[in-house]
């Protein structure tokens, strides 16, 4: 009976370490899939950094294009501005005399479909 009672004492023992065994097994592989999720987190993120950059280099590339296109647009409407204004200034003179001189002049003369009755 004793030896009954040894063998039984044996075999709580060997069952409540092939317990602690595998709760360690768990707690283990828990801590390897946290590690593992964060790993992936960093290299996910690491990732998206990445892809972020090439983006907004192309956009800036793109961008950059537009924006030089856009700056020779503008200098050449500034250029034609100030020919237009400068043409205007040359001859501002020349036209207000003809205007002046056409109002001023005023020759009366019959409308050619004016017709007398009489």
């Amino acid at each position: 009976m004793a030896s009954q009672s040894q063998g039984i004492q044996q075999l709580l023992q060997a069952e409540k370490r092939a317990a602690e065994k595998v709760a360690d097994a768990r707690k283990r592989k828990a801590r390897r899939l946290k590690q593992a999720k964060e790993e992936a987190q960093v290299e996910v993120e690491q990732y998206r950094r990445e892809r972020e950059q090439e983006f907004q280099s192309k956009q800036q590339a793109a961008m950059g294009s537009q924006g030089n296109l856009s700056a020779e647009v503008e200098q050449a409407t500034r250029r034609q501005v100030q020919g237009m204004q400068s043409s205007q200034q040359r001859n501002r003179e020349r036209v207000l005399a003809q205007l002046l001189g056409m109002v001023c002049d005023v020759r009366p003369q019959v409308h050619p479909n004016y017709r007398i009755t009489a």
